[in-house]
């Protein structure tokens, strides 16, 4: 997901409003960490050969083609909960005021729910709900890197209705419109301090809005033969527009309220966009019961580059920024299932993804890297028509380092965080009628 630059709403730039606020509007840890888990069974997997491997109707997430699989009508439900370890540790060479904010990133809740009905031997319908983008940072209010950012949270649920056919017995084509509900919100503080002369309390800035946002997912599944089968899913971008007015309380610096009454700012105005995605995955039985499983994807970052603004307001005037430099991402896993008897079944992966920007151009309100995933989890079969499963991820982040500076005043935020981890706990199940 991205932030462009602002746009011009009512009859003024609302651009200018962030400048002189010093809102800096990231988007919560979208970029390179892409949510694949999302309570199902292949949450023990890493995502690998997500677009291949075809147990439940969950499938039609990755790739809706694969619901040409199931048989009869089948049920999943899920739930999961994300935990995070992201803390900030600043360095000698930061020169802002105020603690080292907490651990930013909490827990955040999930489930999920995914129906596929076969209409006859060749053709099969479904529809899923799910969320697998977005998180949540708060900081402590006071903390160092506040005129930064304080709180950001993007929330995003995916319904998707899907249709699929076996065109031949090898080949099965899937398509599945996507609508995406978005909930975006940021809190800033905002420098009262003028020249650093005084010592005002902060003010503060908090802006929050909903959209509804549309996309499609296709997914071509082919059988090479009676143990291998292989999957290539395409997801489109869905771009979310958010609009609404900033809340702006206890502004007591001058320089900021002249610009406020000079902007008569009625509607600030965010896009955000989900990037396209491509992904390729294999499954190969190996042996009745060890199955071989590998993943392969591209995420579209590059084309987002400009996704936010952070700025800085002095005596003389105001500065801007807007590219934060972002990259293209790759995605690699391999996995493998192993049944250990005809009830149990064992899930294993490991997976990387590439970072969507350089260490130099990390921010705190959006602090990410590369990422290292290794995953496992269990599935039962209660009874014939009944499975129960659970899984766990690490996602690991490792060190980052953070270097931001203020254009005009020259104020460098500068720390790591350090040993920075996500911890995707998920479980549910799977009924077959």
């Amino acid at each position: 997901m991205r932030l462009t630059p602002i746009r011009c709403v009512s009859s003024t730039c609302l651009g200018a409003l962030l400048s002189v606020l010093g809102l800096s509007a990231g988007n919560a840890w979208a970029g390179g960490i892409l949510i694949y888990e999302a309570g199902q069974e292949g949450n023990g997997l890493a995502n690998a050969g997500a677009a291949a491997l075809a147990t439940d109707p969950s499938v039609l997430m990755s790739n809706p083609a694969g619901i040409t699989q199931l048989a009869g009508t089948q049920i999943s439900a899920n739930a999961q909960v994300i935990l995070g370890d992201l803390s900030f540790s600043r360095d000698s060479n930061n020169q802002f005021d105020g603690n080292e904010g907490g651990n930013a990133l909490q827990w955040l809740p999930g489930a999920s729910f995914f129906i596929s009905h076969q209409l006859d031997e060749r053709s099969a319908v479904g529809f899923g709900t799910y969320g697998n983008f977005g998180l949540a940072l708060d900081y402590d209010d006071d903390w160092a890197g506040r005129y930064f950012t304080q709180e950001a949270a993007v929330i995003g649920v995916s319904f998707q209705p899907t249709i699929a056919h076996r065109f031949t017995d090898q080949l099965s084509v899937g398509v599945g419109p996507r609508i995406v509900y978005g909930y975006y919100r940021t809190e800033v503080a905002i420098n009262n301090n003028l020249l650093g002369l005084l010592d005002r309390p902060d003010g503060q800035l908090e802006y929050k809005d909903t959209d509804v946002g549309t996309g499609v997912n296709l997914g071509v599944l082919y059988t090479v033969d009676e143990r291998t089968q292989v999957g290539l899913a395409y997801t489109s971008k869905v771009k979310l527009e958010f609009k609404d007015s900033p809340d702006v309380r206890n502004v007591s610096n001058p320089i900021i309220n002249a610009a406020l009454r000079r902007l008569d700012v009625d509607t600030l105005e965010l896009d955000m966009t989900i990037p396209q995605t491509v992904l390729l995955s294999v499954a190969h039985q190996l042996d009745p019961q060890w199955k071989l499983l590998g993943s392969l994807g591209w995420q579209d970052w590059s084309d987002f580059g400009q996704i936010g603004v952070e700025v800085d307001a002095d005596a003389v005037g105001v500065d801007r920024t807007v590219d934060r430099q972002y990259k293209d991402t790759w995605h690699a896993s391999l996995g493998a299932q192993y049944q250990a008897t005809p009830k149990w079944r064992w899930n294993m992966g490991l997976g990387y993804d590439s970072s969507a920007v350089d260490d130099e151009d990390r921010t705190v309100d959006n602090p990410m890297g590369e990422t290292w995933r290794l995953a496992t989890g269990i599935n039962y079969q209660v009874e014939k028509g009944l499975d129960l499963h659970m899984a766990y991820t690490l996602v690991w982040l490792g060190d980052m380092d953070d270097e931001q500076t203020k254009a005009r005043s020259g104020t460098t935020l500068s720390g790591t965080y350090r040993n920075s981890a996500l911890h995707i706990l998920g479980g549910g199940a799977t009924w077959r009628f």
